[in-house]
């Protein structure tokens, strides 16, 4: 997991190929403002790289839960609010609650993570499919955008 913010971003566009394209997405000002859904960020209907945009409320540490994926790399990215999000090693996740479903992704797990980090606006944190992730772990409104980029 990498943590940290926009002002920051380039030094990890080298990570991904997809990543620059990544990145200058949620540079610009227009994904600020924007309606909740799916926007592709390589063409149409193309499942590499694309964004989703969200409103949500938050379901304080008690209800969020941990979740991995296998086929994509996660940019969450706090467009307002205040996220947090909770992180474990995937290997380390033992208590299984729904096995991998390929067409979603995902999988779930009841573990308790190691740790919680808190996304103010601007910031954001990469997850690749090692990282366990628990997001919508705050208290409140958050307005994210989260880009899938296919390993």
């Amino acid at each position: 997991m990498i943590l940290d913010t926009l002002a920051h971003a380039a030094q990890y566009e080298g990570l991904h190929p997809d990543f620059k394209k990544a990145f200058a997405f949620l540079r610009d000002s227009a994904a600020v403002v924007f309606a909740p859904g799916r926007v592709s960020l390589d063409g149409e209907k193309n499942e590499r790289l694309y964004a989703l945009l969200s409103d949500n409320q938050g379901k304080g540490l008690p209800g969020a839960r941990l979740e991995a994926h296998r086929k994509y790399i996660d940019i969450q990215c706090c467009v307002s609010g205040d996220e947090v999000i909770g992180w474990k090693a995937a290997e380390e996740c033992s208590e299984l609650v729904s096995a991998y479903d390929p067409a979603k992704d995902i999988e779930f797990y009841s573990d308790t993570p190691r740790f919680w980090a808190a996304l103010a606006p601007g910031s954001f944190v990469i997850l690749f499919p090692h990282d366990a992730h628990a997001p919508l772990a705050g208290e409140g409104a958050v307005r994210k955008i989260v880009i899938k980029v296919q390993v």
